[in-house]
């Protein structure tokens, strides 16, 4: 009998919160039927602008739709959006996404900070818990599509997509430059270290449709992507 009650767990053991919060992450997932990361290795090519137009074109369609910003030092999602005010809590001490339609939610770190303008001074480990507090501690429900919007490059944040979403799929946007396509390149060698998988790759600004005449000019030149 001494034995059997050595065995047992005892109630008043703490419990593990890495476990707890990997075990949160996982039952989200389990809920979320597709995800996809907009990455790029340059800035400005027009991510952001990806994920929106992308979120906002699947939840006209009928699917429910989440877009998770985890460019934590530039969260520029909800302003796109024109979404405002801070995120709440719900009765299981989860985030309530940011509603933009009733087939799109959001969540961003702009909508966990009071002053919008203060900078997120941030090392890795921080970054790293943040990512899967969005994921674990966030009611995102039942979804068809999770958009993930990532800052430029190949750091904290994509590697931390790549490790806690493995099914994850990327879609890298490019402009057509060469400077561009040079860190371009850099994101699908990324891709290929960390074995996610390439859904497809955008060339954005390859085209300007004059509002005059209708004839397209390429600013930035076209076909690089």
């Amino acid at each position: 009998m001494a034995q059997l009650m050595d065995e047992m767990p005892d109630p008043k053991a703490k419990k593990d919160p890495k476990a707890e919060q990997e075990a949160k992450v996982k039952d989200s997932l389990s809920r979320i039927k597709n995800k996809f990361i907009v990455m790029s290795g340059k800035g400005g090519v027009g991510k952001t602008s990806t994920s929106v137009n992308l979120s906002i074109a699947l939840a006209g369609k009928g699917f429910k739709v989440g877009i998770m910003d985890v460019d934590l030092h530039g969260p520029d999602v909800p302003r796109m959006l024109g979404l405002k005010g801070m995120l709440d809590l719900n009765q299981d001490r989860k985030l309530n996404p940011a509603a933009y339609s009733d087939n799109l939610k959001v969540v961003s770190i702009e909508s966990l900070t009071p002053n919008k303008d203060e900078a997120i001074i941030w090392r890795g480990p921080i970054k790293y818990s943040a990512i899967q507090q969005f994921i674990g501690d966030v009611e995102w429900g039942e979804l068809d599509f999770l958009i993930i919007d990532s800052p430029p490059g190949t750091g904290d944040e994509p590697l931390t997509v790549a490790q806690t979403i493995p099914e994850a799929r990327a879609i890298i946007v490019t402009t057509p430059q060469e400077i561009a396509l040079a860190d371009v390149r850099k994101s699908i060698s990324f891709c290929k270290t960390v074995k996610m998988e390439i859904f497809g790759l955008i060339e954005n600004m390859s085209g300007f449709p004059c509002p005059h005449c209708g004839e397209t000019i390429d600013l930035f030149g076209s076909g690089g992507g």
